[in-house]
């Protein structure tokens, strides 16, 4: 009867790590959960769209994990930057599409993260819902990201420090939707400045309140790599996809925001 005991109690901290961290879906893999074909479809609708808009760059936000597993109010579980470019095939052909700038918790260490370039099948592979969330930014913002993406400075503004809970206030960890925000104000202020980056968020950025209990957060926070708070003091904020639509949307920095659906 001991032993059972145990066993539930084991079962349930597993329970509760599993969904305090699975939300992240912050990560390059994933169990498939459409076929190719369909991601096939959603893909060429994506680049079909962009491409008839003259869209140079946008931000593209897909959900990795189960909905249910997700906390209140976030729509996507990654965020990242699709930037036109030519496109090596395998085999040696040069064709237009987009490519996907990522920050992607690493499968190794979850504590840790890259950054890494891929394409829309590889980019889209994963996904539990059959959509994706589009920010396309302003002429002049994207002609700013056109010419900062991909570059050593770009590259300087990313923190290996991992957690899926990061504040965007401070430079402590970061996240996909942080270094986005990020890259975004790097482009906006001109700076690389993290310092100078970090007041600005403050300033002008309202990050989404994550409501996860305090025993579960503990719970992730003791044995799971990328679950940390202690850049935190009181409620747990972060950047979300929808949070930065809106932190365009109220400056004047997006053309449109849209929803495409498979």
């Amino acid at each position: 009867m001991q032993g059972r005991k145990y066993i539930l109690v084991f079962n349930l901290v597993l329970s509760l790590l599993v969904t305090s961290s699975s939300w992240a879906g912050s990560q390059q893999g994933g169990e498939p959960q459409f076929s190719i074909e369909q991601i096939a479809t959603l893909t060429k609708k994506v680049e079909k769209t962009m491409a008839a808009k003259g869209v140079r760059i946008f931000i593209i936000g897909r959900n990795g994990r189960p909905v249910e597993d997700l906390p209140r109010g976030v729509k996507y579980t990654h965020v990242a930057f699709g930037v036109y470019s030519k496109i090596k095939t395998d085999d040696g052909r040069i064709i237009p599409g987009y490519a996907f700038y990522n920050l992607y918790q690493d499968e190794e260490n979850g504590a840790k993260s890259k950054l890494v370039t891929d394409y829309a099948i590889d980019f889209l592979a994963g996904i539990y819902e059959p959509k994706v969330g589009i920010v396309i930014p302003t002429a002049e913002l994207q002609k700013r990201l056109l010419s900062f993406i991909g570059t050593a400075e770009y590259e300087s503004l990313h923190n290996p420090e991992y957690s899926v809970m990061a504040n965007p206030y401070n430079a402590k960890y970061q996240n996909c939707t942080e270094y986005v925000l990020d890259v975004l104000n790097a482009s906006i202020y001109k700076t690389v400045d993290t310092q100078q980056l970090k007041l600005s968020a403050t300033d002008y950025f309202k990050a989404h309140d994550i409501h996860v209990s305090p025993f579960k957060t503990l719970l992730g926070s003791m044995f799971v790599p990328g679950v940390r708070k202690d850049d935190h003091v009181g409620q747990i904020k972060t950047a979300t996809y929808t949070t930065i639509a809106t932190y365009l949307q109220s400056f004047n920095l997006a053309q449109e925001v849209m929803t495409i659906e498979m």
